[in-house]
């Protein structure tokens, strides 16, 4: 008991669990990026690759925040900037505005025409763990189609483009499902990305692919991992990460909460032992590979991700294996058919994401259980919000679901290419050839492993200054 006169620490509907979970969760989704993404991505590419990629997640994520605290956090989970009403035009995205006085950071977090609201108690924790949560979920979506473009696309290009894209694309996609906008209005399920991120990464990033042009033909064909030691190493960390990633998007530190954890780490261990039973009777070479199972894990996440606290464990399973299914066959066959054919997707971003959670989306629409309570507050009254799937009687969730996805396929792949013909404009998208051939020794005087004399690694700094060692020089690997 605090004495008279002593203030309290906490204001009095702040709940110490609840903000707790809310910034640990929003620290674990971020180490999904920073080292995550990173280190996977960075140890799927080439080695001449690793710097690179390394820099565009680092870069991407810094970007993504600073506008986020600026204006777009409000763009997507703000009052609605387009009016009110029954069609799409109306409640399309938010107003823009900063989140940085002392009520935007301190204030209690709310989400206008959510939450407080029918069947949505109030947050509990203040609006800087909201932000700080939700900035986590926009960082890393530039970063998983960065996986789509690597190999060729300019760094400027790059920093112009993912500040565009994500006042553009991002806080719409975030504000029709998650912000109160048109389709939260009609009752689309997405628990925590499936569509919002992964659905519009894989479409972003195809599209992306497209418009800048295949890598050289040379790094194609030798596409070879650098480091699988370092893709276990990001891998397990953006798995581990995911528990955050579904398991903080309840806002509270209850049942729902501890559920989405374990429906996700269920589906993800069932999606990766299906995918290595495929490579072993299915895949050409029939034999287990890691990177298989790499992918098998990815498909589990991203498509549990729409469901994680909407359906029952079994529900879980079956999704772990259905949705992992249709990716292996997507993999193998749907990529020999145009337009996948012709589209260099340097690290399969379409399949294990983009078609992934599209069908995670889908299959929430079965699999959604009216019996799991989505939000409860303080275990003393209860705002049941029952989501039902077709098998649980609700026969039109799945054509809502096909909506939600169609819309943003749609508007991300046309803003998409409008945004990077714009940034075209202002430089090239894609890097010369041969400075392609080269890759980060050319673009950055860096390289992941230098050579024992290599020098303007850190220049400025003393560090292998004196070697003398100017790096492989441009042009060196032309003919590619």
């Amino acid at each position: 008991m605090l004495a008279a006169g002593v203030p309290l620490p906490y204001p009095h509907w702040l709940s110490s669990g609840d903000n707790t979970w809310q910034l640990v969760a929003g620290v674990l989704v971020g180490l999904m990026s920073i080292p995550g993404i990173a280190v996977l991505y960075g140890g799927l590419v080439q080695k001449k690759w690793a710097v690179n990629t390394m820099f565009m997640a680092f870069t991407g994520f810094s970007l993504v925040l600073i506008c986020w605290v600026l204006f777009s956090f409000k763009m997507g989970f703000g009052h609605s900037w387009t009016g009110q009403g029954t069609n799409i035009l109306h409640n399309f995205i938010g107003t823009p505005g900063t989140i940085l006085s002392h009520e935007g950071l301190q204030g209690q977090a709310s989400i206008p025409g959510v939450a407080p609201g029918p069947g949505f108690p109030g947050f509990q924790f203040p609006m800087s763990s909201l932000a700080w949560f939700q900035f986590v979920f926009a960082g890393i979506t530039p970063l998983l189609f960065l996986g789509s473009v690597l190999g060729r696309m300019s760094p400027k290009a790059w920093m112009l483009f993912v500040p565009l894209w994500s006042t553009f694309v991002y806080t719409v996609n975030a504000f029709l499902l998650w912000g109160g906008g048109y389709w939260a209005m009609k009752g689309a399920l997405d628990f925590s990305g499936g569509y919002v991120i992964h659905l519009a990464a894989g479409t972003s990033g195809f599209v992306a692919a497209a418009v800048i042009g295949p890598r050289l033909k040379r790094d194609r064909e030798h596409a070879v991992p650098n480091n699988l030691m370092m893709v276990a190493v990001g891998a397990g960390i953006i798995w581990m990460g995911w528990s955050g990633f579904n398991g903080g998007d309840p806002y509270f530190a209850g049942a729902d909460a501890a559920a989405a954890v374990l429906n996700t780490n269920l589906c993800t261990a069932t999606a990766l032992m299906t995918w290595v039973i495929l490579d072993m009777v299915a895949s050409p070479m029939k034999k287990p590979t890691f990177l298989g199972a790499i992918n098998g894990m990815i498909c589990g996440l991203v498509g549990i991700t729409p469901a994680a606290g909407y359906v029952n464990g079994l529900g879980a399973i079956l999704i772990g294996v259905i949705d992992t299914v249709i990716v292996f066959f997507a993999w193998y066959y749907l990529s020999k058919i145009r337009p996948f054919s012709k589209v260099d997707d340097a690290l399969g971003v379409v399949y294990t994401h983009g078609i992934a959670g599209f069908f995670g989306g889908v299959l929430t629409g079965l699999f959604a259980d009216p019996t799991m309570q989505i939000y409860a507050a303080n275990g003393k009254t209860a705002a049941v919000n029952p989501a039902a799937g077709l098998f649980y009687g609700h026969p039109w969730q799945v054509m809502t679901q096909l909506g939600a996805a169609g819309t943003i396929i749609a508007y991300d792949a046309i803003v998409t290419f409008i945004l990077l013909k714009v940034v075209g404009l202002i430089t090239p998208l894609r890097l010369p050839d041969e400075v392609c051939a080269v890759g980060d020794a050319a673009i950055h005087d860096e390289e992941v492993i230098p050579p024992e004399r290599a020098g303007r690694i850190l220049e400025g700094s003393g560090v292998g200054a004196a070697s003398g060692y100017d790096g492989p020089k441009a042009g060196a690997e032309v003919g590619s």
